[in-house]
């Protein structure tokens, strides 16, 4: 016991209790975690001749005290802890073991908490709720007590870029924790400066990847590289300009010259053509797609790529080629508009929109702005409900007025039509339909009792055995991905032998199914159903496709088109309601040409189109825009625009009207005074 070891007295409470008298002392009637208990090592006066004694309490107090010591100074009314361990006396937690890297991360079982296993919430039937043992930080109790200026690892993470990067520059170390410091955080520094850069200072350090666009993550990426500091590094990059303003895409170019400088190589395959024209030398791939391209058709720099007759690139980077400005906008009738009132999901600031109806509209804004919040979370959600009556949840605001002039809602993105080679232009542009008729109506098919349905790979009796009318058979990788490979009894035909006797002008089926969209164009010329369809997918600039081309091969850009193409070959009904988000992604600016003409070809039918865009030239084009901003995140979601594009080029405040004031050949931040245009 503690008095057969020497020890007198105890404190419980700051009360002075002697241990001989334990039993019979006046003690709290329940002991729990908040009741102070202290064991008296010694009592001593600090003056020279004490000082062994005093060394020799310090070693037995630690020593009782796991690591702990409290010094009690009766005469100055105060009390203060000395620590041989990690410890966090307020919140009684030590370790009595050294701190490592793995206990501050949550995806490590010596630091995640135990209750969430470092998830930070809990599945329950209401939703997603957060843990109630770590409040959402994801850690143990105790990595959660290691704070640096009253922040624990959590609580910095929590912090958006600019955020983060102005605690870490407030902070005042001593000569030693600097030497400790130094060299962590210049790395976290440089890695937050260049995400600021790049336009990535609204994001919180502990944003979920998974709600990163795909031009987030990329960026992310580029700032762990440029942080190491390394030389002599081949760096490809796939368009990262996706997702991104021009005021960011200037940020983006100056980061990757000074990733260049230090001496390494940078590879960007890229359709901005500011981009484009920064580069010190340019390899143009073309003329066309598909079979029509695959040559290097101009190599130099880009003022020599521009004098390259068979570039396409060179044309538009010279002048010859461009996007024109319309000579007239629609005329705009607020009485036909959709208003949104008091939007204020995410970061949107209580903002009143107004979306004309039947007319171009072009939402912009730096990255997390708030456009997605405005038009897909509420605008969209409200259309989906009212309009398609589905069940889902909108975007906080007030009100919302004008839906019930929509008659339909289309929304065209860039998800994949399919994900299996039984989903391909044919299918989905519902070409196929009219094509299986005439196939049906062909002699031999009557002859020998072949109805339509034949002619469906999904059929049965007209279908491949082997592979069920896929072509291809599935083989599962289970650590990579899976492979398609053609099936040995059709060779990838799809259909049986006695289906693929029937011709339409020497063509089966199958050879249909393999033919291009403008070579099939010409084989039904006199087939004018089918000749619409097909026309449409023209239009849209997918000419090289092949009608049975398989519907997981297409990038993101082809599958929109897609989608649009077979809007377009409807009958037009109008009142119909058009939501694009950045569908110029992936695309040439020959191909956003192309597309900008479907787009004002639907809303001369009568519909209405939204856009959410970056690209200028897309902008310039809008009949009304709504410009977001001024930043992204906290400093975002507020209007700052709406009008035209021209009354957009002379607003001072927009990021938007500097990048839009060339293309009209005004001098930036023009003063504007328009007095119903909606400017904010």
């Amino acid at each position: 016991s503690l008095w057969e070891d020497g020890f007198v007295r105890m404190l419980v409470n700051g009360k002075p209790v002697l241990l001989d008298e334990w039993n019979t002392a006046k003690k709290p009637r329940k002991l729990t975690r908040k009741t102070s208990v202290d064991l008296v090592v010694d009592r001593v006066r600090v003056e020279a001749e004490e000082q062994k004694r005093l060394a020799e309490a310090f070693e037995t107090a630690f020593s009782r005290g796991h690591g702990l010591l409290k010094l009690r100074f009766p005469d100055k009314k105060k009390t203060e802890w000395l620590s041989e361990v990690p410890a966090d006396v307020e919140d009684d937690f030590f370790l009595e073991e050294e701190l490592t890297p793995r206990m501050f991360s949550f995806n490590s079982h010596v630091g995640a908490c135990p209750h969430c296993d470092g998830l930070g919430e809990l599945s329950s039937y209401r939703g997603e709720t957060k843990c109630p043992d770590c409040g959402g930080e994801r850690l143990k109790p105790v990595v959660r007590a290691v704070k640096i200026a009253g922040l624990n690892i959590s609580q910095l993470c929590r912090l958006n870029v600019c955020e983060a990067r102005a605690e870490l520059e407030s902070w005042r170390l001593t000569r030693n924790e600097q030497v400790i410091a130094e060299q962590p955080l210049r790395e976290i520094l440089t890695r937050l400066e260049f995400l600021e850069s790049v336009g990535l200072d609204y994001l919180t350090l502990d944003q979920r990847a998974a709600t990163l666009s795909g031009g987030e993550a990329q960026r992310i990426r580029l700032a762990s590289q440029i942080g190491s500091g390394l030389v002599g590094v081949m760096y490809v990059l796939d368009e990262p300009t996706i997702g991104l303003h021009p005021r960011d895409t200037d940020r983006l170019v100056r980061t990757l010259k000074r990733l260049r400088d230090l001496g390494n190589t940078i590879i960007v395959v890229e359709h901005d053509l500011e981009v484009i024209r920064q580069a010190d030398h340019l390899v143009d791939v073309g003329p066309g797609a598909g079979h029509y391209g695959g040559m290097v058709v101009a190599s130099g720099s880009p003022k020599q790529v521009e004098h390259k007759g068979s570039s396409i690139t060179g044309k538009y980077l010279s002048g010859k080629k461009g996007i024109l400005i319309p000579e007239e906008r629609r005329p705009v009738n607020s009485q036909r508009a959709i208003l949104i009132q008091g939007a204020s999901q995410h970061n949107l600031k209580e903002v009143d929109v107004e979306f004309p109806l039947g007319v171009l509209t072009v939402v912009t804004g730096v990255s997390g702005s708030g456009k997605s919040s405005l038009v897909v979370d509420t605008l969209l959600r409200a259309a989906e409900r009212r309009v398609s009556g589905k069940r889902v949840e909108v975007g906080a605001h007030r009100k919302i007025t004008g839906l019930e002039y929509v008659s339909q809602l289309m929304v065209i993105d860039q998800e994949p039509i399919g994900r299996t080679p039984r989903s391909n232009p044919a299918t989905y542009s519902k070409a196929l339909d009219p094509i299986r008729d005439v196939f049906a109506m062909m002699p031999e098919a009557k002859a020998r009792g072949f109805t339509k349905r034949r002619f469906s790979f999904n059929a049965a009796e007209g279908r491949c055995a082997t592979c069920d009318g896929q072509g291809y058979h599935l083989i599962e990788m289970h650590f990579l991905s899976d492979v398609w490979i053609p099936c040995d009894a059709c060779k990838g035909k799809r259909y049986n032998r006695e289906t693929l006797t029937v011709t339409y002008r020497g063509q089966t089926i199958a050879d249909v199914l393999g033919l291009e969209i403008t070579q099939a164009l010409e084989l039904f010329e006199a087939q004018p159903r089918i000749r619409r369809i097909l026309q449409t997918l023209q239009d849209v600039g997918l000419g090289y496709m092949k009608l049975g081309q398989a519907g997981h091969t297409f990038s993101g850009g082809e599958a929109q088109r897609i989608k649009l193409a077979a809007e377009l070959a409807k009958r037009s009904k109008g009142g119909t309601l058009y939501i694009l988000d950045e569908p110029t992604t992936g695309l040439h600016v020959d191909d956003v040409s192309r597309l900008l003409k479907v787009l004002h070809r639907l809303v001369d039918e009568g519909s209405t189109v939204i856009v959410i865009e970056h690209n200028p030239e897309v902008i310039k084009t809008a009949d009304w825009l709504v410009d977001l901003g001024p930043e992204g995140g906290v400093a975002g979601g507020r209007l700052l625009f709406s009008g035209t594009p021209e009354d957009c080029a002379r607003c001072p405040d927009s990021y938007t009207g500097q990048a839009l004031s060339p293309l009209f050949g005004m001098a930036p931040g023009t003063a504007l005074s328009v007095p119903d245009s909606g400017a904010a």
